[in-house]
Order: C-alpha cells, then sequence, then structure tokens
C-alpha cells in the first residue's frame, strides 16, 4: 500500500460521527488536493477491508452521489443514525456538518 492510500484510509477513519468530507478535501489533507477520484477508487475497494465509514465523505457541493440506490439509501440512513440532516436531494450543509481536520493533527 503506498504512503498516498495509507493517508486517505487514516484520514477516513477519523472523521467523527455526525460530521462529513468532501472527496476533494480528504485528498487535499493526504497530500494531493487532485486526487478525489482516487480518494473515491479507496472507498469503493478498500472500504470493507478497512472499517472505513464510508458514509462520511460526500462530494465538494455536499451531496450524496451514489448511484446505486441500496447504497445511497444505506448512506443517508447510516447519516442521519447519525444526526446529520441529508435533504430529499441528497444534500448536506456542509457549513454544519463538515468536519475541519486541523492540518497538524496526529495521525
Amino acid at each position: 500500500m503506498t504512503p498516498f492510500t495509507q493517508r486517505i484510509i487514516t484520514i477516513i477513519k477519523n472523521i467523527p460521527d455526525g460530521k462529513v468530507m468532501t472527496y476533494g478535501q480528504v485528498a487535499e489533507l493526504a497530500g494531493n488536493r487532485r486526487a478525489a477520484r482516487q480518494v473515491v477508487r479507496i472507498l469503493h475497494s478498500m472500504s470493507q477491508k478497512h472499517g472505513l465509514p464510508w458514509h462520511r465523505v460526500v462530494n465538494v457541493k455536499g451531496q450524496i452521489v451514489i448511484k446505486d440506490d441500496a447504497s445511497y439509501f444505506e448512506q443517508v440512513a447510516t447519516l442521519q443514525s447519525e444526526g446529520v440532516d441529508v435533504s430529499d436531494e441528497g444534500f448536506i450543509n456542509l457549513e454544519r456538518y463538515q468536519w475541519r481536520r486541523q492540518e497538524h493533527a496526529s495521525h
């Protein structure tokens, strides 16, 4: 596993209940702000193996973008169970729920 992938996994694992981060935000904190698609691939391929809270990662607009209906509704339900309000269109208010992890926080 590359150090970049490991950093992404660590960042996602540390998103607290009731908070979300964007794909690009995770990528930037991991060291490459242009790697949002890599974050998507890691979530898709490694969430189960590494126990990642994949439901806490959304797009830059604060929207849930999963195409699969079952996974979409699972993400909505899981976020709501953590106290996150999700609109009927799948939007989350980033001003209220986005986790702004400190750049110098310990890993």
